[in-house]
């Protein structure tokens, strides 16, 4: 099933440094887990829509166009933290925002607009695609706490710009990256149309995690990259996903680490 992707895959792997441990895929592929397994996709999937919109919101367009934005993701907040709607989105999933205009102070503001609008729509889409998979399969929605993944990154964000963005950036890229390689990884062991739909979600989490690093070259480009080193930077926060990915977590989610060992 995942022979034609092993060119998409083979960077991915140098990318990430590691491979998620076979304790974890032993635990998420237990039937038992299949429940924990979606709704956190599913949540994942917003929570990489909300990402890419904060990113619009604070540093490519003004205060109008970033309105219109939190207008697009609003109904699918509801639903998942208001428990506001049906879970229909058929109104809102193809809303017209080409209206968004980018401050011109920086030329890559532009590209971080068109790439992170149109990351947006396929997460969004991801979203609803993962919540008719829980639907079918009897499953319910449900209110999650955060992982320590994403947060366990966010902490090592440097305060001041342009190094911010950067490192928002670049643990874009690593999300995303880690999402594709647990796809492909858990593919073979789920339901045959879970494992399918997983295999059809690497082509785009391969583009995402490129389209962070190239935005993350561009912004360090734009001011000093002597001083922006994206690739030493990379390296650091290779070392801090790897320890949350390799390291013992007492949590199941979607990015947790290697399941706690109960004595």
């Amino acid at each position: 099933m995942l022979e034609k992707y092993a060119d998409l895959l083979a960077p991915i792997y140098q990318f990430l440094g590691c491979e998620t441990p076979d304790s974890w895929i032993d635990e998420a592929k237990k039937p038992a887990h299949l429940q924990a397994l979606l709704v956190d996709h599913m949540h994942c999937e917003l929570k990489a829509a909300q990402s890419a919109a904060f990113l619009i919101r604070k540093y490519a367009v003004d205060n109008a166009s970033a309105q219109t934005l939190l207008g697009w993701i609003k109904p699918y907040e509801d639903f998942v933290y208001r428990k506001i709607g049906d879970g229909q989105f058929s109104a809102s999933k193809n809303e017209l925002i080409g209206s968004l205009t980018a401050k011109p102070e920086y030329a890559y503001n532009q590209d971080i607009l068109d790439k992170m609008v149109r990351l947006i729509k396929e997460e969004l889409h991801h979203f609803e695609q993962v919540l008719d998979i829980i639907n079918e399969k009897g499953l319910r929605v449900q209110s999650l706490n955060a992982s320590r993944y994403a947060s366990g990154m966010i902490k090592h964000v440097r305060t001041f710009e342009p190094a911010a963005l950067i490192d928002k950036l670049i643990i874009g890229a690593f999300i995303e990256a880690r999402s594709c390689e647990r796809f492909a990884k858990l593919a073979p062991y789920l339901e045959p149309d879970i494992g399918r739909f997983y295999v059809s979600l690497l082509r785009s989490e391969a583009r995402h995690y490129q389209d962070y690093l190239e935005l993350a070259q561009q912004v360090a480009d734009a001011t000093d990259p002597q001083r922006f080193d994206i690739a030493a930077r990379v390296g650091e926060f290779k070392e801090i996903e790897n320890a949350l990915i390799l390291t013992p977590d007492s949590d199941f989610k979607f990015h947790s680490g290697a399941p706690q060992l109960v004595a």
